[in-house]
């Protein structure tokens, strides 16, 4: 199976939405490699970025349902990797 290596960069507005955010991300982690997650308490956000090395069914599905959420934008990014043009 062929994989890509991706960073998903998602904002959170609405905090309601962090409960079920949290659950997608947990369905999805055998494919993240690593997460970081930044309060940004003076804008009442949430800034996380998702590394993940997965099919790109995987990526796009995860992004898809991460930006259908409340208060959430979430972008994705793909590396460029040997053998990837």
């Amino acid at each position: 199976m062929e994989t890509r290596v991706a960073i998903i960069g998602i904002i959170v507005e609405d905090k309601d939405s962090v409960e079920e955010l949290n659950s997608i991300l947990h369905n999805y982690g055998k494919w993240i490699i690593g997460r970081m997650g930044l309060p940004y308490q003076q804008r009442e956000i949430s800034i996380i970025s998702i590394a993940m090395d997965a099919p790109n069914d995987e990526i796009s599905a995860l992004s898809g349902k991460l930006g259908k959420l409340p208060g959430v934008t979430a972008k994705t990014t793909y590396a460029k990797l040997k053998g990837e043009e």
